[in-house]
């Protein structure tokens, strides 16, 4: 494969990417990564000036302000999410083809083991409260709860559907997008028991989730459009209009700004203006989606 770039894909995740003037948003920086593979998802180390980004069947950690590498973690199927727990000084990386977490030292990148999960581990994220790292597995329709002291699978929340992206509100109570069923199932962060299983229509396939925990707003991104959903009630609030085949979405707490990542090679920006007023301010345009190797 040719060599890569990224732009606007990384962008909703990474603010100082990122540049607004009076003509709107635009794409300020483009960091070129020397190595082959599509890429997934992207997080960002706010303590330190590390970038992860998923990459074929690696992470390249590259500077979040120079794009210069850092290091690369290897592995030898292909790479999704990554999860950082900044206390203990590991990250996790979904390895999808070989069913599994990947356990990393932040300091050194050194692999310092695996941990099993279901099938095709995809989106994966850490909870503060239950101070848990959870992998959402789709071909099993599951999630595995990892308990990073000491990387082991503690138990296993079974799904009806695919789960795609899961976020919490960080004081009992984690939300996944069910891609097949178009809703938001919510899960005790104490007994990672499913209470309750929000549709979200008109939005069908939801794929990218965020949350804004002040307004107690979920937004959800599915196919062409993101549902607005309230984290208390499961009531959707609005839907929004965004591009198509949305993968990722973040929420930017100074801007109270949401950010969907679209797989058409837009970045649609949408602006909190109340808990239930949101307006769509831009499609920023980049370049299409080149599908993930193992998809």
């Amino acid at each position: 494969m040719k060599k890569l770039s990224i732009t606007v894909a990384l962008l909703f995740a990474a603010g100082a990417l990122f540049a607004q003037n009076k003509s709107g948003y635009h794409v300020a920086k483009s960091f070129h990564i020397k190595s082959n593979g599509g890429y997934d998802y992207i997080t960002v180390d706010s303590t330190s000036d590390n970038l992860y980004v998923s990459h074929g069947t690696q992470v390249n950690v590259i500077s979040k302000t120079t794009g210069d590498s850092i290091g690369v973690i290897k592995t030898s199927k292909d790479v999704h999410g990554i999860a950082l727990v900044l206390d203990l000084g590991k990250g996790y990386i979904t390895n999808g083809g070989n069913n599994c977490v990947v356990v990393f030292d932040l300091k050194t990148n050194k692999v310092l083991g695996t941990v099993p999960t279901g099938q095709f581990a995809d989106g994966i994220f850490y909870d503060s409260f239950s101070k848990k790292v959870i992998s959402c597995n789709g071909r099993s329709k599951n999630m595995t709860v990892i308990d990073p002291s000491n990387d082991t699978a503690v138990t296993t929340i079974q799904l009806t559907g695919w789960p795609e992206t899961a976020t919490s509100d960080g004081a009992g109570k984690i939300y996944v997008n069910n891609a097949e069923k178009s809703e938001i199932d919510v899960i005790d962060a104490t007994t990672f028991k499913i209470t309750n299983s929000w549709p979200i229509a008109p939005v069908k396939g939801p794929s990218g989730l965020a949350m804004d925990r002040v307004t107690m707003r979920l937004f959800a991104g599915g196919d062409k459009m993101m549902a607005v959903v309230d984290a208390r009630s499961g009531k959707v609030v609005t839907t929004l209009p965004i591009g198509d085949e949305c993968d990722a979405v973040g929420f930017d707490i100074k801007l109270k700004t949401i950010f969907s990542s679209n797989g058409d090679g837009t970045l649609t920006v949408i602006k909190e203006v109340s808990p239930d007023k949101f307006t769509v301010v831009q499609n920023v345009k980049n370049r299409r989606r080149r599908p993930h190797p193992c998809c």
